[in-house]
């Protein structure tokens, strides 16, 4: 009897180890669980926070960029305000450009002592001979040019330095240099009337004076290269309204 018990104390002896054995795994698997949901914990608060930093730094680039583009958009209104002072500075130069001539235009509808009508009379604007006629029916020969042309004005022979008088009052409307005619002095002498007077040379008068009878305009200069063959000259126009009259039929004997 007592050699069929042994078998029994043999058996609880294993069933006691593995219940150890069991037991020792568990409790390893419960702090190895423990451990990993302390480092999922940990990875996930080490997320969250680098996620809160990156949009911190985010909203501040943002910032930064508004403020830049405010700064650009302050520095681009500037050269508006300067450009709208260019403006203003060259409407004040045109009006100052314009205001001889508006000068000269008042002054002569202002002066009754400018008038011309079809009984008035002019004076020779210098001591010479007639080289080439008004035509402007036919043609005429020049010479310097060996051709035929119409010709708008009376081509009048003087010497270099020969004093150049006004034919009539009136006031000065503009002084000119062409290749043809030289220094070109225009006279508004009233009720639609102006005399040119060209190839001039010292003109001692300005734009909006108001010249007399007889009141020097200038003195003959050298021809222009379109008169060297006729000589030295004064070119004297006489136009009604902007047309060519001939100034013959005025001119005094």
């Amino acid at each position: 009897m007592k050699q069929r018990q042994r078998p029994k104390r043999k058996n609880s002896a294993a069933v006691a180890t593995v219940l150890c054995f069991v037991a020792a795994i568990a409790i390893v698997g419960t702090y190895t669980l423990r451990d990993y949901k302390k480092t999922q914990q940990k990875e996930r608060m080490a997320a969250m926070e680098e996620a809160k930093n990156m949009t911190k730094d985010k909203e501040k680039e943002e910032t930064e960029e508004a403020s830049g583009e405010a700064e650009k958009l302050v520095i681009n209104t500037k050269p508006e305000a300067d450009s709208s002072n260019t403006e203003n500075d060259d409407t004040e130069k045109k009006e100052e450009s314009s205001n001889a001539s508006i000068d000269a235009q008042a002054a002569s509808a202002g002066n009754s002592a400018v008038y011309f009508d079809d009984s008035s009379k002019l004076l020779w604007p210098v001591d010479g001979t007639i080289l080439l006629n008004f035509s402007m029916d036919k043609t005429v020969y020049f010479s310097t040019l060996d051709q035929y042309k119409y010709n708008p004005a009376l081509i009048i022979s003087g010497a270099e330095g020969d004093q150049v008088i006004s034919g009539a009052p009136g006031i000065i409307k503009s002084i000119d240099v062409t290749a043809e005619t030289g220094t070109t002095v225009n006279v508004d002498i009233g009720n639609g009337y102006e005399l040119f007077y060209g190839q001039l040379k010292e003109v001692p008068v300005k734009v909006g004076d108001q010249v007399e009878a007889k009141s020097v305009l200038g003195y003959v200069s050298q021809p222009t290269k379109y008169y060297s063959v006729e000589g030295c000259n004064v070119y004297f126009e006489m136009r009604k309204d902007g047309q060519p009259v001939n100034p013959v039929d005025y001119l005094s004997e």
